[in-house]
């Protein structure tokens, strides 16, 4: 879980290098889950994970085609923007969010997939510019009972997603999870599959809701076989921090 201390990205030039060979293994891989899957190709956003690994990897991975970032670490994030302002990047705030730093993920993100209480959907809300569309979000939801996790335990989900819809500056469209690892594939299907059983009528009741995002590197076949529309992909992208 994230504390007051902001993290900085590794220092290492390796990052930049085989990036794009990483990228393409990442997407065969999702393809063959697709197929295993018997989805089409392409029905699974990749997001590239890039906290803690430096704006050079980054803008190489960008180069191979990738446009969609995730950041943990506000600080860390911002710095990466300024460096990175020249590239039309979709950014995404994947990490817990401190009260304090809201305004600045209001103002600087396309997406958030951490909202996970109705003061912070509040805040976020209330902090959106309004010349900016609407902020994407999703709702991250406790599905692994984690007392070291964040997310909104799921007896809670209806609550807190009537409170995003009264959010004007809020577009809600989907949920997120982070489950507790676990060893075989049935396992790690487990706690997805409840996911996308909280996710289903939500999507069913608006058309809006169309993102399902679950799985990353160690989880992703589990992910793609329960429904996920959007992985979060980090070390099998970028190498170990």
């Amino acid at each position: 879980m994230q504390t007051g201390k902001e993290y900085t990205p590794t220092a290492c030039g390796e990052n930049t290098q085989g990036v794009s060979l990483r990228l393409q293994q990442v997407l065969e891989r999702l393809h063959a889950a697709e197929l295993a899957a018997g989805r089409p190709q392409d029905s699974v956003q990749l997001l590239a994970v890039s906290k803690r690994h430096p704006a050079a990897a980054m803008r190489a991975l960008f180069s191979a085609g990738q446009v969609a970032f995730g950041e943990s670490y506000l600080q860390e994030a911002l710095e990466k923007q300024r460096q990175l302002a020249d590239l039309a990047i979709e950014w995404h705030f994947i990490g817990p969010i401190q009260s304090n730093k809201s305004r600045a993920i209001a103002e600087q993100f396309t997406w958030v997939h951490s909202l996970d209480r109705p003061k912070l959907a509040e805040r976020l809300g209330a902090q959106r510019p309004a010349h900016l569309p609407p902020l994407n979000v999703c709702i991250q939801v406790n599905v692994s009972g984690e007392a070291s996790k964040s997310g909104v335990a799921p007896g809670a989900l209806a609550e807190l997603v009537g409170v995003v819809y009264a959010q004007p500056r809020l577009l809600l469209r989907g949920l997120m999870a982070i489950p507790a690892p676990a060893d075989t594939l049935e396992e790690q299907r487990a706690p997805l599959r409840q996911l996308r059983t909280l996710w289903e009528p939500l999507a069913a009741a608006s058309p809006q809701i169309d993102t399902l995002s679950m799985g990353m590197s160690d989880d992703l076949e589990a992910a793609v076989l329960e429904g996920s529309t959007l992985v979060r992909i980090g070390t099998a992208l970028f190498g170990s921090r």
